[in-house]
């Protein structure tokens, strides 16, 4: 516990209904909690980016069109998820582009990608960026850049709101890279909070059993690693369950799980296959075999990770052979793997110890 508990606000995407999304955001402001300081979630609103959001959550896979047998569960899925935001620890609401955050200590941004100018309705909302904030510390944590490329830069408004913050760190490499360019100094590196916190999932969503199951999360898989896994699932007698999203070579749709649920089943499935960045972050949380294939938008972020953690082995690639996914998929990632989270560990502790003070 610290010696000089904290009234911290964290401002982050904290009511996107995507299980990533919902669970960096639960297990920082729980992670927080635990080291004694007074944290919740800044309740920001704007009516167009809840309308994208819900819009999102109902066509997931456009331009492919949900179909409509499948809306109730998604349906049921998002008010799950509503009602796990309500749970949450969370400052009186106020407007995205107005901000009345109210009286903090500190204010810590991130995690998630608070700073992707390309995400689809939270780009370049200047809140992210300290605007409007004023707290004696201003901070971020993990944040990230998403796929707004280092090549691309930052320009100069941008950086300018950059220097504000009293502490910088980053949670991959390209969003370190875009911040070193700006601010010309090296930000430290470290852990997406489900990975810093990762006790907070396992205290919350313990699961019954290993169940007899290999979790699919994602969707838009390439078409060879669909292949890939119907044929390791007819090798091994492992059944493929999909989860939040409708994947048709799964043998089993999971569509409403709520965020609660999400973190049940990965916790339990014998393996796990994903395209998505906290997939793959659920997967070494839980010591779980797993393969990915980052999608165009999460690629920096997965590639990122796994290069940070020496997990690169577990990116597949179309030329792979049969006997690379028996390989990966039936035994947890290497040991040398959880030595390196170890040391980020303590490092983002260390971090956030410092940063506020």
């Amino acid at each position: 516990m610290n010696a000089t508990p904290r009234k911290v606000g964290i401002l982050t995407f904290h009511r996107c209904i995507n299980y990533g999304s919902y669970w960096q955001a639960r297990c920082l402001t729980e992670g927080l909690r635990g080291l004694g300081h007074d944290a919740q979630l800044l309740d920001h609103h704007n009516d167009d980016v809840a309308r994208a959001e819900w819009r999102c959550s109902f066509q997931p896979t456009l331009p492919e069109r949900t179909r409509r047998t499948d809306l109730p569960a998604y349906k049921t899925k998002g008010r799950k998820f509503v009602a796990a935001f309500d749970r949450l620890p969370q400052s009186p609401r106020f407007p995205l582009y107005q901000p009345d955050a109210g009286d903090y200590d500190a204010i810590v941004v991130g995690s998630d990608e608070v700073w992707n100018f390309r995400h689809p309705w939270y780009g370049g909302a200047p809140i992210f960026f300290g605007e409007g904030l004023s707290p004696p510390r201003l901070v971020s944590y993990a944040a990230s850049f998403g796929n707004h490329d280092a090549a691309d830069g930052i320009a100069d408004d941008w950086a300018a709101k950059l220097r504000r913050f009293t502490a910088v760190s980053v949670r991959d490499a390209n969003s370190r890279e875009l911040v070193e360019s700006a601010l010309g100094a090296t930000p430290p590196l470290v852990l997406d909070p489900v990975l810093q916190f990762g006790e907070r999932v396992h205290a919350a969503a313990p699961p019954a059993a290993k169940g007899d199951y290999a979790l699919v999360y994602g969707h838009g898989f390439p078409d060879w690693l669909q292949r890939q896994m119907r044929d390791w699932s007819a090798r091994s007698g492992v059944k493929l369950v999909s989860i939040g999203y409708r994947n048709d070579w799964a043998h089993e749709q999971d569509i409403a799980a709520g965020p609660e649920e999400f973190a049940q089943r990965a916790a339990g499935a014998r393996a796990l296959v994903t395209n998505f960045f906290h997939g793959c972050v659920f997967a070494l949380n839980n010591r779980t075999p797993f393969v990915t294939a980052p999608s165009p938008y999460r690629f920096n972020k997965v590639r990122d990770l796994a290069a940070a953690l020496d997990a690169r082995r577990h990116i597949v690639a179309p030329e792979q052979d049969a006997a690379v996914y028996d390989a990966l998929l039936a035994a947890p990632p290497a040991p040398a793997v959880y030595e390196r989270i170890a040391q980020l560990r303590a490092d983002s502790l260390a971090y956030l110890q410092h940063a506020l003070g």
